[in-house]
């Protein structure tokens, strides 16, 4: 996911809503015990953060990320379920007291990012493992926040003896956006009343509304002709090859009549075997994103024919038309984004030190950009819009699903580095250093808040399914893009990860041995290029 897609696009600044602790001294009094108890969790958050960055997993393989998070929870008491949604690393982990309701789910990504391996905290590029996959989003930080900001309530819940459930979950390869419309089909939220959803970025913030991501459909067009010699007899061949080029070909003739919001994208992942043989299979991987599911339905629909129309011309046949993964353009709610906002202001953005500006510093500098280092400012205006405002497209997340079952919102917080190009070894670098651990914890501050809230406030409930039910879905209904047939796909990376876990796991971190990972690596924080001093002038 693009960092950008979790932000909302810009509309109203919505007034001030009134704190759901205001009135109410015992909330206040247990919000006060949850921030002083999250803080004294700061080693754990880093731990975790460090430990999931080491493993640098890859959607639909992250085994040892599984491992470690489960056994986490199992120790905590939380009942946990494993290969969930037919996707063998999906897992939920449930704990209720009491009633049981409301439920309140939370989630964050796990997987990494192809080709983005780099040490962290260093300013420049400088792989872990060459050509390795790595966290260049960021995804390794959420789960930190969300199992210490539930651990911490839990213990709260239990000693003052608060109704409710927790149930905790991992957005598995959304970098394929394959995992999260199979986990609602599946029905993991059947009983949930409200969902908070984390994703790094380099603010602490929420937003309601419409948001600024793209629906997304996920598809791979295989092509099957006949092989053949390809020197001695090609005239006896079909190339699935020709016409997998053909459909890439008629795509960017296309492009130019579709509305500039559209984005599309592909990847040829079989184009053959050798050069001698006619290839008889290929196939092409497309990225189809628009506004919404009309529209998005629309392009996939065009690439359907002008696949179709490029295995006429070679005369082979499109034989399969597989959807890998989807995502609807989320909606988030108003009246728990007003309640996770005013929790923001009481927590506020991590005090940065000299050294965690000087490697922000140091990456921009490195990449041409602006040296302004790392915000420290919350934004004090709640924002958002019923409908998108000015939406020119963009990148995509597929809690749009889970958005469009149950009401929503997206926390972000602050463990990247402004100004970076996303899904590259430089958004790596921020993410197992100071400033992933100081921005996680402070996210974890705000969840734990936005929990209390929830649990104890039946109104932020009750005013978040008015909302969903005559605001968001009032004229828009939830259909999956997936159909009854696709199943997760659950192969892929799984020939990236056989090559470089060999390599991964001999810098698996080890917290018995050293505090950090950067100390178990061995890298002076912060390690940038100098500043060039820059010529005098002549007098």
């Amino acid at each position: 996911m693009a960092a950008e897609a979790g932000a909302q696009t810009a509309g109203a600044a919505a007034p001030a809503a009134p704190a759901p602790a205001a009135n109410d001294p015992r909330l206040a009094k247990l919000k006060d015990e949850a921030l002083q108890m999250v803080q004294a969790r700061s080693k754990q958050v880093q731990e975790i953060v460090d430990m999931l960055f080491s493993f640098q997993e890859l959607g639909f393989q992250e085994w040892e990320s599984q491992k470690y998070l489960t056994g986490i929870l199992e120790k905590e008491g939380f009942k946990v379920e494993r290969g969930v949604a037919g996707i063998p690393t999906a897992w939920t982990a449930k704990w209720s007291y009491g009633t049981g309701k409301p439920e309140i789910s939370l989630g964050s990504d796990v997987d990494g990012i192809p080709q983005a391996s780099n040490k962290p905290g260093v300013g420049y590029k400088d792989a872990m493992v060459s050509g390795g996959p790595g966290h260049g989003e960021g995804h390794n930080a959420g789960q930190a926040l969300n199992i210490v900001a539930s651990i911490v309530v839990k213990q709260l819940m239990q000693r003052d003896k608060i109704n409710g459930t927790l149930l905790l979950w991992p957005g598995i390869a959304e970098e394929q956006m394959a995992g999260k419309a199979f986990l609602v089909r599946s029905g993991v939220f059947k009983n949930t009343d409200v969902t908070l959803f984390t994703h790094v970025g380099n603010d602490l913030g929420v937003s309601w509304g419409a948001s600024g991501s793209s629906a997304l459909i996920s598809a791979e067009f295989r092509f099957k002709g006949s092989s053949a010699h390809a020197a001695g007899a090609p005239w006896r061949g079909q190339s699935a090859l020709d016409a997998v080029m053909l459909m890439a070909q008629g795509w960017e003739y296309r492009r130019e009549h579709l509305r500039l919001q559209q984005r599309s994208h592909y990847v040829i992942k079989d184009g053959g075997d050798q050069p001698n043989v006619v290839p008889s299979t290929a196939s092409i991987w497309f990225y189809f994103r628009e506004q919404d599911y009309p529209r998005t339905m629309e392009l996939f629909e065009t690439g359907q024919k002008v696949a179709q129309g490029a295995a006429m011309m070679t005369d082979t046949k499109l034989d399969t038309v597989m959807i890998l993964g989807s995502g609807w353009s989320a909606h988030f709610s108003k009246p728990i984004a007003e309640a996770m906002h005013q929790n923001i202001q009481t927590v506020g953005m991590p005090a940065w030190d000299d050294k965690d500006q000087t490697l922000a510093k140091g990456i921009q500098r490195e990449l041409g950009q602006p040296d302004f280092g790392l915000s420290s400012e919350v934004n004090k205006q709640l924002r958002g819009a019923e409908t998108p405002q000015n939406w020119m497209g963009g990148g995509s997340d597929d809690i749009g699903d889970i958005a469009w079952n149950v009401p929503t919102v997206t926390l972000r917080f602050p463990s990247n580095i402004p100004s970076l190009p996303g899904h590259n070894w430089a958004n790596a670098i921020s993410m197992a250093t100071p400033i992933a651990h100081k921005g996680a914890l402070a996210g974890a501050k705000v969840q734990a808040l936005t929990v209390l809230d929830i649990l104890l406030t039946p109104k932020v409930v009750a005013d978040a399914w008015d909302y969903f039910n005559n605001v968001q879905t009032k004229t828009v209904k939830y259909k999956p893009f997936i159909r009854p047939s696709d199943q997760p796909p659950i192969w892929l990376n799984a020939d990236i990860m056989a090559k470089y876990k060999p390599q991964l796991q001999k810098f698996y971190y080890d917290p018995s041995k050293y505090k950090t990972y950067l100390e178990q690596l061995g890298i002076e924080y912060p390690t940038v290029r100098p500043i060039e001093a820059k010529p005098k002038g002549n007098n």
